[in-house]
């Protein structure tokens, strides 16, 4: 079965540049912008915001 161009695969980098990254999909149709999150980076031991790299 294809993998869907509605629902990809994008990278979340974290904004402070420490090189870490997570891995999720998002659904294009209902978020069409770059997505943010706040997660954990391990790197900097705090919740920082991760955006979409493209």
């Amino acid at each position: 079965m294809a993998r869907s161009e509605i629902r990809p695969v994008v990278t979340l980098r974290s904004t402070l540049g420490t090189g870490r990254s997570y891995v999720t999909r998002k659904n294009r149709r209902n978020t069409p912008d770059r997505l943010e999150l706040c997660k954990f980076d391990s790197a900097a031991g705090r919740h920082v915001l991760f955006r979409e790299a493209r």
